[in-house]
């Protein structure tokens, strides 16, 4: 091992990361979060500083950032002031993170009950050269519930020289008593336009060459995340140097352009199946990860949609991701297609999306996925179908949407006059209104059934069934209907002639039981002993004995009339 010369001494600067080095000092550095920046500079400003805050959002948008800052702007020797010097002991500690004053803590390491003892403890003492004691706890929702509990009295009563900022991703994790303590601020995702001019601030500082489409790129990653889309740059430049070039940037950061993604729309437009199979294959061949693919498919049927719906305005610059040029692309690419239908495309990239998640064939579930947008884009609205064949037109106002463009479009039926008058249903209620119901065929007692039966056989011209039926006994049981018959006359019985006269005849078919004997000649009918005939035929008349005979079938024997009795 060489030995170093006395006097002299090697020295080796550390690489330090751009979304360190870059990392705000101030409150007017840090990009978006208007409303957080506004509140803390006017609290500090009026001197109502809380002595508990909870800063909430997605990972990389300045939450520890921006505690850091507020430790310096309470703890500078100018202050407290909104606008720390930066160059003062106090001003130098918060930003780095660490010393007497101002405590970070990992609570992803330190949740338990035990270290939180520690910190009740180590808040007792007062800070050793500064106004306030600041606590930043990172990942607060790590800590156990009765570490929570340990706290809580510390929190809601602290000496006077204490902060506590809690700084977490998922807020609801964060019990209310802890929550109702302190101020909470949510951090949002930073706007795409805003990223997009930071990084370019930061390419022209560090010297990089990066056009507008690299940097889209870059902010695409980063999705909201300023951190995230700086460690892309970082990457970005550790792999392509001080010229970064789009197509590069993409295949680093396993993007896809705009061109391989308009290559499933040209097929949905031609509605051609073959070509969605060689957009896989070409997938497949140039070890591109299928999830992902799926994942900006969902992305980018998502934008074709916001964009025909918001346009090109500043709604649709705010709402998608994307330099103007490929917005102007989705604008293009959208007008081929109806709201209706990019909404079924979306729908069913983000049903494939989550199937290939936990798919042991991703390309097969790929491959099927994109064939179903397919025959989903030539799916035709009810109303348009109706209307193509000759049915009635859709009411006005309810148009069948629009569907993807067809190469030759098939000529449409002219559609009917509009109707005047009554519809058809109206009238024949109206119909059945003006005229009395007409009394529904009824079951016929034993003895005249046979007479009704063997008289709508002679005029329907079947005498031979009619001469069966007149040398037989036939009864009424229930839904059964008992004939008794000689041996040379059963088989008439069996004929489906027979079965259909005896539907039309009682309003109802019956279960025919034939039983071979010998019939005598048949016994006329006559009225129930002690009742005059009339009576009998006002009961056989009433509504609800008709209806009763329909349903039990049956025969009645005797009549009483109880105003005599």
């Amino acid at each position: 091992m060489p030995r170093i010369p006395r006097g002299l001494a090697y020295t080796h600067r550390m690489y330090q990361v751009i979304a360190r080095k870059y990392r705000p000092q101030t409150f007017q550095d840090v990009v978006n979060q208007e409303h957080v920046k506004t509140t803390l500079a006017n609290a500090i400003a009026q001197k109502r500083i809380a002595h508990g805050y909870i800063f909430s959002g997605q990972r990389g948008t300045g939450k520890t950032t921006v505690a850091r800052i507020l430790a310096r702007a309470v703890n500078c020797v100018q202050g407290p002031t909104p606008e720390p010097c930066g160059v003062c002991a106090n001003c130098l500690e918060a930003s780095g993170g660490g010393g007497l004053n101002v405590i970070e803590i990992d609570a992803a390491s330190n949740r338990g009950i035990n270290e939180m003892r520690e910190l009740n403890q180590s808040v007792r003492q007062r800070p050793a050269s500064a106004r306030y004691k600041v606590f930043i706890v990172d990942e607060a929702h790590q800590i156990t519930t009765d570490a929570f509990n340990a706290l809580l009295k510390t929190i809601e009563e602290p000496p006077e020289w204490v902060i506590f900022i809690l700084c977490t991703t998922e807020a609801h994790k964060i019990p209310a008593t802890i929550a109702s303590r302190c101020q909470h601020f949510s951090f949002r995702s930073v706007d795409f336009a805003d990223l997009v001019a930071r990084m370019a601030w930061i390419c022209g500082q560090e010297g990089i060459e990066a056009d507008a489409e690299v940097l889209a790129v870059l902010a695409q990653a980063g999705e909201g995340s300023v951190r995230d889309a700086l460690s892309a740059l970082d990457q970005a430049i550790a792999c392509c140097g001080t010229h970064l070039n789009a197509s590069e940037v993409r295949a680093l950061l396993g993007a896809f352009s705009l061109e391989s993604l308009e290559k499933v729309t040209a097929a949905l437009a031609a509605s051609d199946s073959r070509r969605m199979l060689e957009v896989v294959d070409e997938l497949e061949r140039n070890g591109q990860n299928l999830q992902h693919f799926s994942r900006e498919l969902a992305r980018y049927f998502r934008n074709l949609l916001v964009t025909r719906l918001a346009g090109t305005d500043d709604l649709g610059a705010r709402l998608v991701a994307a330099s103007p040029q490929q917005r102007a692309r989705l604008a293009e690419t959208a007008q081929a297609f109806s709201e209706e239908d990019l909404t079924r495309y979306l729908q069913l990239s983000l049903d494939l999306f989550r199937d290939l998640q936990f798919s042991l064939q991703p390309r097969f579930h790929l491959e099927i996925g994109l064939v179903r947008l397919v025959q989903a884009g030539r799916l035709v609205a009810i109303e348009q179908a109706l209307a193509e064949a000759g049915g009635p037109a859709p009411k006005p106002g309810k148009a069948a949407p629009a569907t993807a463009p067809a190469a030759n479009p098939a000529p449409r039926a002219p559609a009917p006059p509009p109707r005047t008058g009554p519809s058809p249903f109206e009238a024949d209620r109206a119909k059945k209104a003006a005229r009395p119901p007409e009394p529904k065929a009824e079951s016929a007692p034993t003895g005249d059934a046979r007479d009704r039966l063997h008289r709508y056989l002679l005029e329907k011209g079947l005498d031979h069934l009619a001469d069966a039926v007149e040398n037989a006994s036939l009864a009424l049981a229930g839904a059964d209907l008992e004939v008794v018959a000689a041996k040379s006359y059963t088989r008439y019985f069996r004929d489906r002639a027979f079965d259909d006269a005896v539907r039309e005849v009682f309003g109802r078919p019956l279960r025919l039981k034939i039983t071979e004997g010998e019939v005598g000649p048949p016994r006329p009918q006559t009225p129930a002993e002690g009742v005059p005939d009339d009576a009998t035929t006002r009961a056989l008349a009433n509504p609800e004995v008709r209806r009763f005979r329909e349903v039990f079938g049956g025969e009645i024997r005797k009549v009483r009339n109880l105003k005599e009795s």
